[in-house]
Formats: C-alpha cells, sequence, structure tokens
C-alpha cells in the first residue's frame, strides 16, 4: 500500500511539471488579428524654399557667417568648438534648417540675418560636406 500511494504521490507531483529545460524557448501562440493601427514615424519637413540649395554657394556662407568660429568641419578648415563638431553629426537636411533659423543654446537665429536663400546654401553645403541625409 505504501508504494501505491508513493506512486500515486510521485505521478500527481509529475503532472505538474513542464517538459521545457532551463534556457529552452516557450513559444505562445501569436494573435491572429490586429485591432486599432501602429504609429508612423514622420519625417520631418523642410519647408519648400530651403529645399535646393547650393552647396558651392554654401560654402562662402558657412565662412563668412561665423560658423567657422562655433563648428568645426573639415572641408571648411573649421575647428570650432563651441558648437557641434559637425562631421561627427552629420546632421539631416530638415535639422540643420531647423538650426539655422531657430537656434538652440549657444548658436543665435540666423532668421533675418540671412536670406532664405543664403540659409538654403549653407544647409545644403552642411549636409554635402558631412555626408548627412539631405531628404531628412
Amino acid at each position: 500500500m505504501r508504494r501505491v500511494a508513493l506512486l500515486v504521490l510521485l505521478a500527481f507531483l509529475a503532472a505538474g511539471c513542464s517538459d521545457n529545460r532551463p534556457g529552452e524557448k516557450v513559444v505562445a501562440p501569436l494573435p491572429s488579428t490586429v485591432v486599432g493601427t501602429v504609429a508612423t514615424q514622420q519625417q520631418a519637413s523642410v519647408p519648400a524654399q530651403f529645399q535646393h540649395g547650393d552647396s558651392a554657394a554654401g560654402k562662402q556662407v558657412f565662412e563668412t557667417a561665423g560658423c567657422k568660429g562655433c563648428h568645426t568641419l573639415k572641408d571648411a578648415g573649421a575647428t570650432g568648438n563651441v558648437g557641434p563638431n559637425l562631421d561627427q553629426a552629420k546632421p539631416a537636411l530638415p535639422l540643420v534648417v531647423k538650426r539655422v533659423l531657430n537656434g538652440q543654446g549657444a548658436m543665435p537665429p540666423f532668421r533675418g540675418q540671412l536670406s532664405d536663400k543664403q540659409i538654403a546654401n549653407v544647409a545644403a553645403y552642411v549636409v554635402k560636406a558631412t555626408g548627412g541625409n539631405p531628404s531628412g
């Protein structure tokens, strides 16, 4: 009788054990339908007047508007260290346009000091010289 009771007890305990070994992946069923929508990442847009700048003309703007004094940009021979190192940052066009227009931190806004054409040109130059993303 003791043997039967012991076997019943062992069978009862074994029924609750898992076949998985530690470290093995446990697979769960996946839902067959999704309710709702998945959010999409919005890309920053660049106003039309800043989209097609001339990077060659932008180099002159970079060199004469004070950019060299604050930023490092190898192509322009700039070694400033107040603002970000543009060679390392490789900024996208929407970010360059936003920063030149509005400034941030120690960088002043150049809206009103530079024409839209100059801003488009210097933004195109920075993106091209650094290998940044021209479309955002």
